[in-house]
């Protein structure tokens, strides 16, 4: 549903229950675009799934429903405010596990029910996308690396709603790959943070291949490269903590020359269809942004093809609430609410048209 376009200051209600955070948060949209956050809560599911390896589902969708209204709640307090300040109240309608997107879609639909303000249903993926302009003030158009537990993906931003999808995974995804890696090893979970501990303390010599390097079109394909570090792992068995600190390295390595390269190309894509002269950004989002080693490596990418690089800080690159607040107050600017018959969405591409990756499937 459209409606007119606001320009006046604009604060919205932020929930986010599409995994295993349960999240809540204020921000305010200035008339003039600048964002603030006023609160920003996150209330941690670590470690009801830490035994099981991974989310589990059911797990995750229980705790939303005891978790989430002492998270609104605190988020009221620390931005001061009470319900009657609030113009918009947004929340992640997809992708995601469908059980914790109902519990926050019904919490959400029906504080806007009683206030009787708008509601925007929110794509976490365009959260992620449009968050630089939170952070960095950053104006369209940009090339955005979504990189997450269940997304990998470049994709042109070109404006609100309007995302061109370059590349995407053929199998894993970049966050799936590291917490698989760490599974293997026997480390902890989430993976991801215990994969870069380790391979600080690693060395990179251990022969791992880069999947894709050199394609034309930049998609990932990481599932050989678990493969071969299963590999190297079994043929060093039974594994020293020097072992897990050097597959690590060269598990991290490996992933951020394939990051890289494909990034590198999508900057080309990028620079052909918007012409030389269009502004030259690169914005890196989703939980594995925070990896310092990948983050190291789009630096020298950027800089080598003269785009800028944003990151937003790791709190706003993780699961959180402040993103899908200023998702809907984007939206809410544009006069684009829903109406409160809007779904879950356990898939939601950002680009619906995006022609068929091969082997894809429903990670594209």
């Amino acid at each position: 549903m459209v409606m007119a376009g606001n320009d006046a200051p604009l604060t919205v209600l932020g929930i986010e229950t599409s995994c295993d955070e349960t999240a809540a948060a204020l921000v305010r949209r200035d008339a003039d675009g600048r964002g603030a956050i006023l609160s920003n809560v996150v209330r941690s599911q670590l470690d009801l799934h830490a035994a099981y390896g991974g989310v589990v589902p059911e797990i995750a969708a229980r705790a939303h429903v005891e978790l989430l209204d002492p998270a609104i709640s605190q988020a009221l307090a620390e931005a001061g405010l009470g319900f009657v300040a609030i113009d918009a109240v947004a929340a992640t309608a997809g992708p995601g596990l469908i059980g914790g997107l109902i519990v926050g879609l019904t919490m959400a639909k029906a504080i806007a029910l009683g206030l009787g303000c708008p509601f925007i249903a929110v794509n976490h993926l365009e959260a992620h996308a449009l968050t630089a302009g939170l952070t960095d003030e950053l104006r369209f158009p940009y090339l955005l690396l979504l990189v997450s537990g269940g997304h990998t993906q470049l994709l042109i931003v070109r404006d609100v709603g309007a995302y061109e999808r370059l590349g995407t995974t053929l199998d894993d995804a970049l966050g799936e790959a590291f917490d698989k890696t760490a599974k293997l090893l026997g480390l902890g979970y989430p993976g991801g943070p215990e994969v870069e501990s380790r391979a600080l303390r690693g060395r990179p010599t251990i022969a791992l291949p880069r999947p894709m390097l050199g394609r034309p079109e930049p998609h990932f394909s990481l599932a050989g490269l678990k493969t071969a570090l299963r590999h190297a792992a079994q043929a060093r068995a039974p594994l020293s903590e020097q072992h897990v600190a050097d597959l690590c390295a060269s598990f991290q390595e490996a992933v951020a020359d394939v990051v890289s390269d494909r990034t590198a190309r999508a900057m080309d894509i990028y620079v052909e269809r918007l012409g030389a002269k269009a502004p030259r950004a690169l914005v890196v989002a989703g939980g594995v942004a925070a990896n310092k080693r990948l983050k190291t490596a789009l630096e020298g990418v950027a800089s080598r093809h003269g785009f800028r690089l944003v990151v937003p800080p790791p709190e706003l690159c993780t699961d959180n609430a402040a993103m899908i607040a200023w998702a809907g107050a984007v939206r809410l600017s544009r006069g684009l609410v829903d109406e409160l018959s809007a779904p879950a969405r356990a898939r939601w591409p950002l680009d619906p048209e995006a022609p068929p990756a091969l082997g894809a499937g429903v990670k594209a």
